[in-house]
């Protein structure tokens, strides 16, 4: 069985409508992200989300409603599914509910629109117009109240029409003057490929609905439109100062308002439907619109596919329409709708980016576009790969996404709108109020006037020349003082802290000083010989481990008036890069050393060696230059843990033994290009986390055993310290490279993205651990004039921060694109190991070229500038769709066919490419997976084959062999090996099997076959799944084993379910559907089960969905207790089940 979860949901919104949802006055923007609906509204600081709320289908269609006598609006909402229904908002209980719900029974062998389906409401709001099948509208009255029938049953029966205008390109409801409404429709005719436009009266003057004949129904038609067309603008009457009238015997019929615009991308047309009167406008520069929407009357604004925006103005002599011009506003995202909230405010929905909320100027020729808001998108997502930040010596990877330790990273948007994003699992940081704007901080340290415990309500901030002390009182305020206690101020400081009997000690440069609040507590000094500075110190509260010239340690005992216990000197030259003295483990000190690259735990009685490791490799300089040993783990599970923050930013840690102090079970994990600062959270129960400030800031902190680095959601933290107050309890001092904050740390981890624009499509991605790099198939598309051109190119980009390093390789031919990028270590004529190589496969886009040339497989290696240097090409007669490889050669899936080529380096500059086997496939094969010898090639329609790899043996020549296949249509889009025989499938339905080799069959065609042992309705495509090697804890609940990436912006993390809990999960996800009932009412087996257009089940098969199952969680105690019944656990026991598989993501 698998369990199927959540990291991020979708953030692609393709719908959205502004109404009066929760009240007569103020407006609310609703948005739909795939099963998702989301209410907002507009406030000074922009868009704030009010509601979200998951349901159990797709939104395909949103459209608002007002039933007759009701002061707010409706929302219809329609799934993928045919399933439809009308949502209120409910007052008492603060949410989304459903009024009426109906489904749309018809024939499911009638083909579906080519666009999406359609929802349209007339002006009057009287009639709704649903476009789901070619040729059929579905036209729907809303009723007026009537007596013995509910307030809630406003709509009638739905009546199916059909319609001999098959190829519908668009749709619109005209403005009348009449309660008769009429639409308009622009079709392609069958014969010849004509754009036509065609209206219709929809009701007759007893209300009786129209046939739609075109002989004897049809009002108007305008024929010769251009192919282009893609829209149409309905145009309000509006009221310029004169009645609309038609003169008859006019020679030449006027064109009024009233009418509608035609949208191609070289021309504008506008039509009166009662004059016939036709208006055509030429635009200087064309273009591909793919949204628009009404400023007011006379100016609309339309976006196109190159992420312009235009405003269209309709020229008028009163209410005579004589022209239209067009003019370009500026540059947004690639919109999917625009909804207008306000005067000049419009909310830009987009699935290929991020979504805005900007403000148009239209009186304003030069920048009249300002963007207020932007809401991230990561959809759709094209590539995706895992980089583990953990494990850099040799260690399995662990792909722990919950632990922080597995960052996602992701190709991102189309064209314009492309970009890297990196999805990781953290801890937020929110921010209590901006303490000053102070810059160049050195260090911030929090103490107690009062030497109360756990209470501190002094901050003194450390600066280049000097020190400032600020007091927080009770109620919150702050007051900076000049003067505290004799602290020195003059100069910057380098430790402060309080300590026992009401004493503060403070380290500066030129002295330590220990001061009291009290007059008996005299103030005692200790200064360096000779005049030289402290570099660095470190105390807890007996001692203080301190350096002076780099290269002398001095050992202080502190509650004996600073009486030094020892001086040491440094031999050969070394210096003291870092010290730490730590607060658990009295009388030993932490050092780590310059030259000679070594950390040493140090008795502080006499400053000897108790431990040493020397941490530098070969050929590698990084030196040790932060320290922290703590008890991050509690004391039953582990001993104190150290941290080493290396020059190079990563960071090493080491378990130490608590009485010997040896060190061992030395780890890595990598924070960044530069090295971290460590600062000590304490927390209860001796336990302490650790915030390290890096370029990946993380939280430090132990659970379940292990410890965990989780990302935290900020980026320049320069210093951090605790601060305890009973204004600001359990908070932070944050100081950042613009002011000083002071900030939360959430409790709960979540998703962090960190975004990298890149204008491009990013279309592939792969990472390379040894280069410390992904290699980045990308297309560029350009708009030279009114020329698109596009190129492609394969970039390397840094693991860190996600910057581009050396030059790009460009691809030579413009109509070559890439179809897909690896990496791999390759054989190699020169050197003994393998090398390190990245395979990027292509194909050309000109299928009449007379050449044979129609794809190519390339091999890179980075050189010493990180620039991509191409080593060898392979010409192909067809194109290379996908890449693997299968000991140490390059499996090739190409149309058609599957190819093994055997590869061997000859020089830096060439190598051999040699075919070695090959399988002819069903159709074409779209991804490929290896393991061991086995691989799994999905194809296009004929689901998913396993080839077994037969090197040449007494003579027979390399041979690929199917073993295995299943024998259903199923159109795939992604596949995995999961483990155990298991492979994972995904295709362009929405769907996800699970299919397991048979290899129990009696007869020998039964292991022949893949037999389906779980399916699932996921209601996104799946563009890529990679898999997860995890190391499994005991009695684990789940065992993760895939992340899959959606075209909507959605990543999941699938896993499998040891037989212990199977049960268990299983029957609690059936109980929790029966007891929970989401928008729609729309039950959760139809909506979760298998279908595509050759089957269709009743049900999930072996699959528990774990955004069901957290839901468990926002139930009160009364629905959870319900919930348990029969299940044989407590609510506590189900409560914390639900909570462990939360805590997985």
């Amino acid at each position: 069985m698998a369990y199927i979860a959540q990291i991020h949901r979708p953030s692609s919104i393709r719908h959205a409508v502004k109404l009066n949802l929760m009240s007569p006055e103020d407006s609310s923007l609703v948005v739909a992200k795939a099963n998702k609906i989301e209410i907002w509204t507009y406030s000074e600081e922009g868009l704030v989300m009010l509601s979200s709320k998951s349901f159990h289908g797709r939104v395909s269609m949103l459209a608002k409603i007002r039933p007759f006598g009701s002061s707010t609006d409706h929302l219809l909402i329609g799934t993928s599914r045919f399933k439809y229904f009308t949502a209120a908002w409910n007052y008492d209980r603060d949410e989304l509910e459903t009024v009426n719900s109906f489904e749309d029974l018809s024939d499911r062998h009638m083909r579906e629109l080519q666009s999406r389906d359609a929802c349209l409401v007339d002006p009057t709001g009287h009639y709704v117009m649903l476009e789901l099948f070619e040729g059929v509208i579905n036209l729907i009255k809303v009723l007026k109240p009537k007596k013995g029938r509910g307030d809630e049953d406003y709509l009638d029966k739905a009546e199916q029409i059909r319609l001999s205008e098959l190829k519908v390109r668009a749709s619109t409801f005209l403005f009348t003057e009449t309660q008769q409404p009429k639409i308009a429709l622009l079709y392609t005719e069958g014969k010849g490929g004509n754009v036509r436009l065609a209206t219709y009266q929809v009701v007759d003057d007893k209300g009786q609905y129209s046939s739609f004949n075109p002989i004897k129904d049809r009002e108007n038609e305008l024929d010769g439109l251009d192919f282009s067309c893609s829209h149409l603008i309905p145009v309000p009457k509006g009221d310029r100062g004169q009645k609309r009238y038609m003169v008859r015997n006019s020679l030449v019929p006027k064109a009024l308002l009233g009418g509608i615009i035609v949208v191609s991308e070289s021309s504008m047309t506008y039509l009166d439907d009662e004059s016939n009167a036709v208006v055509k406008f030429s635009l200087d520069e064309p273009s591909i619109f793919v949204a628009w929407e009404q400023m007011d009357g006379l100016n609309y604004i339309l976006a196109d596919a190159y992420a312009r925006l235009f405003l269209l103005t309709i020229l008028v002599d009163g209410p005579e329409v004589v022209g239209m011009k067009i003019r370009h506003l500026g540059k947004t995202t690639k919109a999917s709708q625009m909804v207008l909230l306000k005067e000049e405010l419009v909310f830009i929905a987009s699935h290929e980016g991020d979504s805005q909320l900007v403000k148009i100027n239209l009186n304003q020729e030069q920048d009249a576009i300002t963007i207020i808001q932007t809401i991230p998108n990561i959809a759709p997502i094209l590539d995706f790969t895992v980089m583990d930040i953990g494990g850099l010596e040799g260690e399995s990877k662990l792909n722990q996404y919950s632990s922080g330790q597995a960052q996602l990273v992701t190709g991102s948007g189309v064209n314009e709108c492309g970009s890297l994003r990196s999805v990781r699992s953290g801890v937020g940081l929110e921010d209590e109020g901006i303490l000053a704007d102070i810059q160049d901080v050195m260090g911030v340290f929090a103490l107690s006037s009062t030497q109360t415990e756990n209470e501190t309500d002094i901050l003194l901030v450390s600066l280049p020349v000097e020190t400032r002390i600020f007091k927080f009182n009770s109620d919150g305020d702050i007051e900076e003082l000049d003067d505290f206690l004799g602290l020195s101020l003059d100069e910057t400081s380098l430790l402060a802290m309080n300590i026992d009997n009401g004493l503060i000690l403070q380290v500066t440069p030129s002295m330590v000083k220990l001061v009291g609040s009290s007059p008996e507590h005299r103030c005692r000094e200790w200064k360096p010989p000779n005049g030289q500075h402290i570099t660095i110190a470190s105390a807890n509260l007996e001692y203080l481990l301190l350096s002076f010239g780099g290269a002398t340690l001095v050992s202080l005992e502190i509650n004996n008036g600073l009486r030094v216990i020892e001086v040491q000197r440094l031999c050969q030259d070394d210096q003291i890069a870092c010290i730490h003295v730590p607060f658990q483990n009295n009388g030993i000190g932490v050092v780590g050393f310059w030259k000679s690259g070594t950390i040493s735990i140090l008795d502080l009685q006499d400053l000897s060696i108790i431990q040493s490791e020397v941490l530098r490799k070969k050929d590698d300089a990084s030196v040790p230059r932060d320290l922290a040993l703590v008890q991050i783990l509690p004391v039953n599970v582990s001993g104190p843990t150290l941290f080493v923050a290396m020059e190079d930013g990563i960071v090493l840690t080491f378990k130490v033994d608590p009485v010997s102090y040896a060190l061992f079970g030395k780890k890595s994990i990598v924070l960044g290009t530069q090295q971290a600062r460590f600062f000590v959270l304490p927390q209860s129960a001796e336990l302490s986390n650790i915030f390290a400030a890096a370029e990946h800031p993380s939280l430090i902190y132990g659970s379940e055993g292990r410890i965990i680095y989780s990302a935290v959601t900020t980026d320049s933290i320069s210093f951090v310290c605790p601060f305890q107050n009973g204004a600001y309890p359990n908070n932070i001092i944050v100081a950042t490279d613009e002011a000083l904050k002071i900030s939360r740390v959430d409790k709960q981890r979540r998703t962090h993205i960190r975004t990298l624009p890149m204008g491009i499509t990013v279309r592939r991605i792969a990472y390379s651990l040894l280069e410390r790099a992904f290699g980045l198939g990308c297309i560029k598309r350009e708009l030279i004039g009114d020329q698109e051109t596009v190129s492609c190119s394969f970039v390397i980009v840094e693991d860190v921060l996600f910057n581009q390093v050396g030059q790009e390789f460009q691809l030579d031919r413009s109509d070559e694109i890439i179809e897909c990028v690896i990496r791999a270590e390759l054989p190699t004529t020169y050197q003994e190991s393998l090398a390190e190589r990245f395979i990027v496969g292509t194909s050309f886009l000109d299928d009449n070229s007379s050449s044979n040339e129609k794809g190519r497989i390339l091999v890179f290696r980075i050189d010493s500038s990180r620039t991509p240097y191409l080593i060898s090409s392979l010409t192909l007669s067809c194109a290379c769709r996908q890449l693997a490889v299968l000991n140490n050669q390059i499996v090739a899936a190409l149309v058609k066919t599957v190819v093994v080529y055997s590869y061997l380096e000859t020089t830096t500059g060439s190598a051999d490419f040699t075919k070695v086997a090959t399988y002819r496939c069903s159709t074409c094969p779209i991804d490929i997976v290896v393991n061991n010898k086995t691989i799994a090639v999905a194809d296009l329609q004929k689901s998913l084959v396993l080839l077994e790899y037969h090197p040449s043996k007494d003579g027979k020549s390399n041979k690929l062999v199917e073993i295995a296949r299943h024998y259903q249509a199923y159109w795939a889009t992604a596949a995995s090996y999961l483990g155990d025989e298991s492979y994972l499938e995904s295709d362009q339905e929405g769907n996800l099997i699970i299919l397991r080799r048979n290899m129990e069959g009696l007869t020998a065609e039964d292991k022949r076959r893949l037999n389906i042992t779980g399916e699932f309705h996921l209601g996104e495509m799946v563009n890529r799944i990679q898999r997860v090697q995890m190391k499994p804890k005991f009695n684990a609940v789940v065992i993760p084993r895939a992340f899959l990436a959606t075209t909507e912006g959605s990543i999941y993390l699938l896993s499998a379910i040891p037989f212990s809990t199977q049960d268990l999960l299983f029957n609690l996800q059936n109980s929790i559907a029966s007891h929970i009932k989401t928008l729609g009412n729309i039950d959760f087996n139809s909506y979760r089960s298998f279908r595509n257009k050759d089957r269709e089940a009743t049900e999930p098969f072996r699959f528990v969905d774990g955004e069901l199952i957290e839901r468990f969680l926002d139930q009160d105690e009364s629905v959870q207790r319900n919930i348990c019944t029969g299940l044989g656990q407590s609510v506590e026991d189900i409560r914390d089940l639900v909570e462990e598989l939360k805590r997985l993501h």
